[in-house]
């Protein structure tokens, strides 16, 4: 167990307390959350917005509350050096709960929402604008568990899970992680921190909710580190009014995420919703069977399957037909852009269902 480099700031942001951006506020409360599923068709929505509607949300990070780290955020993080005062109520009083969860058979991940959209239908889709992430707390884990990860059967070292408390430099505001060397040394190791969600979603059809590990063409656990502030999130609307929720915060994370979490902490994130008719979205993307992230510098395709060789090639596919619709390339020469000027990074390898996005630098057809 490790201690953190500098005292904790008292002042987290608790439910309801600190800077609100929006007037339209969603706080991670009972009722407002599900935990290891994701919202279907048949779940209720528990905000309705129109399109163009900002809103304010609190997410609730689950390394901490987690069984296998005794459901009790308070204890877990006291280990650390971390007062209750520093500890999120409603991460609190989530675990503390009687929610019927199955540890064994659902997801880890705490969601916030879902949240209706007016008028949007399948066909269309819904555009996620990252406008502001508040780190709620100035702390955060990195886990391995339970011989996940890449690679499994080699790491943890010793028993089932590792948990890494990571700090942040300057306190809540911070802009760098901090990190020891080994277990009990001080915080020597300093990297970036660029906050993001983990978890932008809409709901699926039917009335099953599904796990919330393997990400799909309804978004759901992407981990695309490049969802900052300023980033946009493109989602195939799957059900009437969308459905849409986020979660799995995070503080910082590499390209394959490869321990098997990123730095999990807690997160209020500031978020425009809009639709996109299915009119418009052809005209501007072409057809989208999946999630499309666009930054002020990149149009991010993504490809998905349990065989990451495949879910390259799906990504590759998936740009491909973005340069034709958008840049009016043919398949050849779209084909020939890709290899001499695209990245094609690995957004996660530790989800179930692996994931490849590219990186298409919209000043190239300037």
């Amino acid at each position: 167990m490790t201690s953190p480099s500098q005292p904790l700031q008292p002042h987290v942001l608790q439910p309801g307390v600190g800077p609100i951006r929006s007037a339209t506020y969603l706080p991670a409360e009972p009722g407002a959350v599900l935990w290891g599923r994701l919202p279907c068709e048949t779940d209720s929505p528990v905000l309705t917005i129109d399109p163009g509607t900002e809103v304010t949300i609190d997410t609730i990070s689950h390394d901490g509350i987690l069984e296998d780290q005794g459901r009790d955020p308070a204890a877990f993080f006291a280990r650390f050096g971390v007062d209750r005062e520093s500890v999120l109520d409603d991460a609190v009083g989530l675990a503390a709960s009687d929610y019927a969860r199955d540890y064994k058979a659902d997801g880890p991940h705490v969601i916030t929402g879902p949240i209706r959209v007016t008028g949007a239908m399948p066909g269309d889709l819904l555009k996620i604008t990252v406008l502001e992430t508040l780190p709620r707390v100035p702390y955060g884990v990195v886990s391995n568990r339970h011989s996940k990860g890449a690679l499994p059967g080699e790491y943890p070292k010793h028993g089932d899970i590792v948990s890494i408390f990571a700090g942040v430099e300057g306190g809540i505001g911070g802009d760098h992680g901090t990190m020891p060397r080994t277990l009990g040394a001080e915080h020597s190791v300093r990297f970036p921190l660029n906050p993001f969600l983990g978890i932008m979603g809409v709901a699926v059809r039917g009335d099953e909710r599904p796990h919330s590990v393997p990400p799909g063409p309804f978004g759901g656990n992407i981990d695309i580190n490049l969802l900052t502030v300023g980033s946009t999130l493109y989602l195939p609307v799957q059900v009437a009014g969308a459905l849409a929720y986020v979660g799995d915060p995070h503080f910082a994370q590499g390209d394959g995420e490869v321990a098997l979490t990123a730095m999990e902490a807690s997160l209020r994130a500031t978020l425009k919703f809009d639709v996109l008719s299915q009119s418009d979205a052809l005209d501007a993307f072409g057809a989208i069977a999946g999630p499309l992230v666009e930054t002020s510098e990149f149009l991010v395709p993504t490809g998905m399957d349990q065989d990451l060789d495949e879910a390259v090639k799906n990504c590759v596919r998936a740009a491909l037909a973005l340069l034709q619709a958008r840049f009016g390339m043919d398949a050849e020469h779209a084909y020939a852009y890709l290899s001499a000027a695209t990245d094609f990074n690995i957004s996660q390898v530790v989800d179930i269902v692996k994931g490849v996005h590219a990186r298409i630098r919209v000043s190239d057809f300037d």
